[in-house]
């Protein structure tokens, strides 16, 4: 058990709950059945476990608990994550190969006048963060 207040609508439900009960609790969208179970973050494009999220707030903190992705400058909340069917999975494996590519790239090469070019991958990162952004918002919409 972790020692968090569970606070809905302004009234304190619980003093002491375990995090998989907060998860179930905080996410109105999915059911969560254990920690082990996944979601898929249409915002970040990563596949997290209930292990990895990150719980925040509650009495002591900033205002009432709240569930957010734990990715690195991701902002999505449960609203945002979707339980990864086979063709998600397929496509978050299908990204990552892609990325694996991307990285296996050499990072400079020659050109014609026998000079270093140095190329920078963080716009083809960014490129592909947005092409799989733009889908997601196609199929949902």
């Amino acid at each position: 058990m972790l020692p968090i207040a569970l606070v809905i609508d302004g009234k304190v439900v619980c003093q002491t709950v375990t995090l998989s009960e907060a998860m179930r609790r905080l996410d109105q969208f999915r059911h969560w059945h254990s920690l082990e179970d996944k979601r898929y973050c249409l915002v970040c494009g990563k596949l997290i476990s209930g292990r990895q999220i990150q719980v925040a707030g509650g009495t002591r903190g900033n205002g009432p608990l709240r569930l957010s992705c734990p990715t690195e400058r991701c902002n999505s909340i449960p609203m945002d994550w979707v339980l990864p069917t086979n063709e998600i999975l397929a496509k978050v494996e299908k990204l990552a190969e892609e990325e694996r590519k991307v990285s296996a790239l050499p990072t400079a090469a020659a050109n014609g006048n026998g000079k270093t070019v140095h190329y920078d991958r963080s716009h083809e990162h960014f490129v592909s963060r947005l092409r799989r952004l733009a889908f997601h918002l196609k199929r949902h919409a």
